[in-house]
């Protein structure tokens, strides 16, 4: 068995011998806690009397490794600690699914928290009050009659709805309120922005020269969305020449700079819907392949939320807008190739493969013999083609077997197809 770093600390299947090819997940160490979940398959009890597991690295790694290998394991600590942001959220959504509606319920909700046992208790309180009253002045959660009901606002269920942290939250509002003022329709690069993750967009350096190019290609209308949503290509190209990096130490330079990363990863999204591969991007913009994955991965949730957000706000437009364009983002490709990535083991790629070899529909791919679609298969494939004898029959039976669900799994889409103008005539 041969998996990633990110992949094996997911996976739970037992083996005698672990080998880590390397200690890092992106460009950083994995933890003392990852790295013995890794190692703590080889040798599972009652699968095998004894395991052994290998870490290999880098002879510069070699000083970082074997720290990391005598290192502690980290204290459990509660995630609703103020570094991490959580206590607020938590607040808000209990507050948002009624679990509590005053701030005497709220205490005896944080009283069932770790953190409350792990933490002076006096500093709990403080951090609770505090969080309720920054709630108020948000206006994500309202006191209601002289008791001090508490109950969620319209954008405070609409944070909870989408699945948001309080900032994030409030960040977004005020960006799809400026959307609902000036949406720009004949293009992609506005919705690209609104679907980008916020939680992607984190700290990390942009390459300004990379950015220039992008917005030297975008047509007027991609202009025109990246002006709306408050990117300068005049300070861009003042950062190029200056080799200077974006000033995050008020308030509105925090949220300027979370804009700009934002686009950034808004280029990066676009290229991936367009088709282009992960290790090119990667290389296009200078992040790990692992960043543009779990942009990939992330993006499809986080649009579904926005979708909610603008319903749960009352923006139906905007909201059937945004819903319009998921489905491009779930196939990662182009539009034409929307209604063949609907068919089980048709990705993007393989989409296009079909596409390009005369295969442009779903009805093509049922009429399709399982056979023939092999040899088009195998070009998704092509160091496959190096393969010989037993090897080689071994995979073009495996490919045979995926053309015969592939062209079944169209059959039954054609079949509903065909149901529906039927139903509509």
């Amino acid at each position: 068995m041969v998996a990633t770093c990110s992949l094996s600390a997911g996976i739970n299947l037992p083996a005698r011998r672990v080998i880590l090819k390397g200690a890092r997940m992106g460009r950083d160490l994995v933890g003392p806690a990852m790295l013995r979940q890794m190692r703590g398959r080889a040798g599972r009890k009652g699968k095998d009397e004894y395991g052994e597991t290998y870490l290999c690295c880098q002879k510069g790694e070699l000083e970082d490794v074997a720290e990391l290998l005598e290192a502690e394991m980290p204290a459990v600590t509660s995630c609703l600690t103020p570094e991490k942001r959580g206590i607020k959220r938590a607040l808000l959504e209990v507050v948002a699914i009624r679990l509590a509606s005053s701030r005497t319920s709220l205490d005896h909700y944080v009283h069932s928290s770790l953190l409350w046992h792990t933490t002076e208790k006096g500093g709990v309180e403080n951090m609770v009050k505090a969080s309720v009253d920054e709630l108020l002045e948000s206006r994500l959660i309202q006191a209601v009659d002289l008791q001090n009901c508490l109950e969620p606002t319209m954008l405070g269920a609409a944070v909870v709805a989408a699945g948001l942290s309080p900032e994030d939250g409030i960040f977004l509002h005020s960006e799809l309120r400026r959307a609902l003022e000036s949406f720009v329709m004949d293009g992609d690069m506005h919705i690209f922005y609104l679907f980008t993750p916020v939680q992607t967009s984190g700290p990390g350096e942009i390459a300004w020269l990379t950015f220039r190019d992008e917005l030297k290609q975008l047509d007027e209308s991609g202009m025109r969305a990246i002006r709306l949503i408050g990117v300068s290509p005049v300070f861009v190209n003042r950062l190029v020449n200056s080799g200077a990096q974006l000033k995050e130490t008020t308030a509105e330079e925090i949220r300027l700079a979370l804009v700009y990363r934002r686009v950034y990863s808004a280029f990066q999204l676009r290229d991936l819907c367009n088709e282009m591969p992960v290790h090119e991007i990667s290389l296009k913009y200078n992040v790990s392949r692992g960043q543009v994955q779990t942009l990939a991965q992330t993006c499809h949730g986080f649009a579904a939320g926005m979708v909610k957000f603008c319903q749960r706000m009352g923006w139906g437009m905007l909201g059937a807008v945004l819903e319009h364009m998921l489905d491009r983002l779930r196939a990662g490709a182009r539009a034409d190739l929307l209604e063949m990535a609907e068919v089980a083991f048709v990705k993007s790629r393989m989409a296009r493969i079909f596409w390009d070899n005369g295969l442009k529909s779903v009805r093509a791919l049922s009429e399709a013999d399982p056979p023939t679609l092999v040899p088009i298969m195998m070009q998704a494939h092509a160091w496959k083609t190096r393969l010989q004898g037993e090897a080689a029959e071994r995979f073009k039976d495996k490919l045979l077997a995926k053309a015969k669900i592939i062209v079944g799994s169209a059959s039954r889409i054609h079949e509903k197809q065909m149901m529906l103008e039927w139903e509509e005539e």
